[in-house]
Parts: structure tokens; sequence; C-alpha cells
């Protein structure tokens, strides 16, 4: 049986959504504690929601689950915003993580493209799992890069990341990483939705009039 996948996401495997209204304190992703993880560059993770609540980054695979039905770790009561605009977007989500990356070249970026195992364990027939991020810090000179094939820079597009920025990727499908030239750190909130209807229901709720990204 098929997983259960988002129209939005089929042509080109992502799409940019309007800015986030509210502002998150910057206390909320600054002052949590922050795992070294790495992941596409000079990373360090702060798990906000995992498999049983632990203080981890592993994938819920780790410990015989899918990665949905994340419980909230000791950093939820932190981030307030963030909790509840995981909880106000209405689907099951899993991991939910801020990242912290490092500044990089573009070449650097291009190195690090990887796609995302975000369905391992996921039965056939639910929802198939994505991933959503929303930008904490501002950087518009910054882009996350994806990519249809890795090696294959025709396949490419560019989501720029000032402040507020919000967009989902099937990030298992689409190669990815972020080109981020500082100065300072690049901080942005990103969680693993479950595609299905209440998904689909907040993507409308977010699009943009003039979608941004080539």
């Amino acid at each position: 049986m098929p997983y259960h996948k988002l129209p939005i996401l089929e042509e080109k495997g992502f799409v940019v959504l309007k800015k986030f209204g509210k502002p998150v304190p910057d206390e909320e992703f600054r002052h949590m504690e922050y795992v070294d993880w790495k992941s596409g560059g000079d990373t360090n993770f702060a798990p906000i929601a995992s498999a049983f609540g632990d203080m981890e980054c592993a994938g819920f695979w780790d410990h015989g689950k899918p990665d949905k039905d994340g419980i909230w770790t000791n950093n939820a009561e932190v981030c307030p915003t963030l909790v509840e605009w995981t909880e106000r977007v209405g689907a099951r989500y899993g991991r939910v993580r801020t990242i912290k990356l490092e500044p990089n070249t573009e070449q650097g970026a291009i190195k690090n493209l990887h796609a995302d195992d975000n369905n391992r364990l996921n039965p056939e027939g639910e929802g198939w799992v994505v991933r959503a991020w929303l930008q904490l810090t501002d950087n518009p000179d910054s882009y996350m890069i994806v990519r249809e094939d890795k090696d294959d820079p025709s396949t490419e597009s560019r989501i720029p990341l000032p402040k507020g920025a919000q967009f989902v990727v099937d990030s298992q499908r689409l190669w990815h990483a972020v080109w981020h030239p500082g100065p300072g750190p690049r901080y942005a909130l990103i969680v693993s939705f479950e595609s299905g209807p209440d998904l689909e229901r907040w993507i409308d709720s977010q699009l943009a009039e003039q979608p941004v990204g080539a």
C-alpha cells in the first residue's frame, strides 16, 4: 500500500510559505541545551521532542519507532513559541529540534548535500514524513540549497533564509544543505511532520501570495 504524500510537493519536492508573523525571542533558541550532532556542516542541535523525551538526536528507528509521535524534552519548557508553532500545525510530529549552523562556504555546503532518512519503519499506507523549517535568525544572504540529483546543478533550487522564513521539504527525496556565509551562527527550527489532511490544511493556510525560491 503506498504512502500518503502531499500533491503540493509532487512537482518540486518543496514549498515556500509566507513568513511567520510572530516574533520568536532569542532566548528561546539560544539558551537551550545543545547536543554536538553533525548534519550538513558544523552543527549542533537542541532536541525539543525526541523518541522518548530524552535529550538526544538519534533517529526514532534506534528506538524501534518511526519518526512520529515525538515526546517533549526539557528544552520544550524554554521555547513555548516553538512548541506552539509545532502544535498549531495540527499534524503528527516526530523529531523537533533547533539547529545551530556555523558559517560555511558555498562549496562546503554543496559538498555536504544529503538526503534524510525520514521514513525508516514508517508503516506502508500511512503518511510520508517530510520536514518543515522555521528560520529563527535573519540570514537573507544564506540559502537552503535543494537538488533532485545531488550531482546535477540543473536540478537545483535555492530558498533564501530571512528571519521568519517557513518552508516544507520532502527531505528524503531532495538532497539539501544550507550555505550560510555568516557572520555568526544560523539558527532554525526543524520539525518532522506526517503528510496528511492536517499538514495539507496548514500549508494551504500559510501559502505566500508570491512564492519565493527558484
